[in-house]
């Protein structure tokens, strides 16, 4: 741990300023090395208070959405991308009037709008399914069978390709080099017939060039093969890499309950409403300090303040016992956590800080009832 607890409110996401340099660093290397562009995909962290830190390394964002692409616009300023499995008709224009790069899910929706978007001087591309199954979670895999996501080879004609300049494989989750490189076989392999026309490829996310042990010369070596055979441009557009292991989620003890097996502690946060993967994937997260059940001293079973039942985040245990006012700190819970947090029962939501490299605190957000009041009607 690299901040002072004591400072820090709970329950608090909190941002290591220190950790996401080193992030962007990396990041910026591979641009550098490789000759590609790395933009931040805000699905995956959209902390836009971040932002011109992140400008200094990266020159853009990409969306999922109208509001993330207006976010991009208002807060980042840099290079737009956006891609969404299907495009509404009545925000199409708002999308155009910011988008630099807009990529289409299918041949079907490219073909509805594809005059409207060329007449707006938007660079149009076509999401495409390399059909590699490198992901083995089906949640969080965007190739498994029957996926919604992307274009099959099988299922894409030349004539689909009129007026588009770029291709979009997003194919990883949290993946190492050698599932990159596999993307980029693929992608050669199936679509190589497309590349001569186009201008530009994106690689899309979940390449994980920030773990300890990503092959980031692999990653280069590669890139700069494929750069030098098609002379396209290259585009990543991680979310994931650029915020993995920058921060935390402090939270504090509310109560300890006895039950008919091991006591439960309620924390100040939510699983359900605050670390929504836990339950989704399902994971168990890191604790700062803690071990697995009987493990150290004291076991605990710790739960939510909502009133789901099976509001339960796991089993951990601790060197001394916990009690009211306990401070826990759950490890690695900037990115794909912040962004798919809800106000479910109107538990009070964390707030957000930054541990600056100065060793100061900065409090960002402080939410209040009338963010939760807001949402509703």
């Amino acid at each position: 741990m690299t901040f002072d607890i004591s400072k820090v409110p709970s329950p608090c996401y909190l941002l290591e300023e220190d950790k996401l340099i080193k992030n962007l660093s990396v990041l910026k290397r591979v641009q550098d090395e490789a000759d590609c562009t790395i933009i931040l995909a805000l699905k995956g962290f959209a902390m836009w208070s971040m932002f011109p830190l992140i400008k200094e390394y990266l020159p853009g964002c990409t969306a999922s959405s109208l509001y993330e692409l207006q976010l991009s616009h208002e807060k980042f300023q840099g290079e737009n991308h956006i891609y969404a499995a299907a495009y509404r008709d009545d925000e199409f224009d708002d999308i155009t009037s910011m988008a630099d790069h807009m990529v289409f899910n299918s041949t079907a929706q490219w073909h509805k709008f594809s005059e409207r978007a060329l007449a707006s001087g938007v660079s149009c591309g076509l999401r495409v399914n390399p059909g590699i199954a490198e992901v083995a979670t089906d949640l969080y895999n965007p190739c498994f069978a029957g996926s919604r996501l992307g274009i099959r080879p099988e299922h894409l004609t030349p004539t689909d390709l009129q007026g588009i300049e770029g291709l979009h494989a997003h194919a990883l989750c949290e993946n190492l080099a050698s599932s990159s490189i596999t993307l980029i076989d693929a992608f050669e392999e199936k679509f190589a017939a497309y590349i001569p026309q186009l201008k530009w490829v994106n690689f899309g996310g979940g390449h994980l060039m920030t773990h300890a042990d990503y092959d980031v010369d692999a990653l280069i070596a590669r890139v700069k093969t494929f750069r030098k055979k098609w002379g396209v441009k290259v585009y990543f557009e991680p979310g994931g890499a650029i915020a993995w292991q920058t921060g935390v989620l402090v939270t504090s003890v509310l109560d300890i309950v006895p039950t008919d097996t091991l006591p439960v502690v309620i924390l100040d946060i939510s699983a359900t409403a605050h670390m929504p993967d836990v339950l989704e994937m399902p994971y168990r997260p890191t604790i700062t300090g803690a071990g697995l059940a009987d493990e150290k001293a004291f076991t605990y079973r710790l739960g939510g303040t909502s009133c789901l039942a099976g509001d339960v985040i796991d089993t951990y245990s601790f060197d001394e016992k916990l009690k009211v006012g306990s401070k826990l700190t759950f490890e690695d819970m900037m990115h794909y956590t912040m962004v798919k947090t809800t106000m479910f029962n109107g538990v009070r939501h964390p707030d957000i800080g930054i541990w600056h490299t100065d060793q100061s605190f900065e409090l960002i957000r402080r939410f209040t009832y009338q963010d939760f009041r807001n949402r509703l009607s």
